[in-house]
């Protein structure tokens, strides 16, 4: 499966202070921001997430991967036997994702844009 972009999110207690703490110290610009979830990152690929609590979700991932058919890599992810502790959805921000956690513990949210 091909991956388009994997971003590192880190939870936070204040969004928006994180947010102005990140552009203050590294100068980055804000690519997104729901309140809830911001990312920040350059015009490049380089970026991360910092968020309180996931609207929409039982938990906060550790790391998005976006993928070009999130449809599938939930299939793959059911037909492996994953932990899949967020099931497929679409959200209302033009994403459809889930949520997997590894035997390690760590969850990811898989993605994909919708068109």
């Amino acid at each position: 499966m091909d991956l388009i972009r994997a971003v590192p999110i880190l939870t936070v207690t204040d969004v928006d202070a994180a947010v102005q703490e990140y552009r203050e110290l590294l100068g980055l610009e804000v690519l997104m921001n729901l309140g809830w979830v911001a990312t920040l990152g350059t015009s490049g690929a380089a970026q991360f997430s910092v968020m309180d609590v996931d609207r929409s979700a039982p938990c906060n991932p550790q790391m998005s991967v976006e993928v070009p058919d999130v449809d599938a890599a939930y299939e793959r992810a059911r037909e492996t036997g994953a932990d899949i502790v967020h099931p497929l959805q679409d959200e209302d921000w033009g994403v459809r994702r889930f949520f997997v956690r590894t035997s390690d513990g760590q969850v990811v949210n898989v993605l994909g844009h919708r068109a």
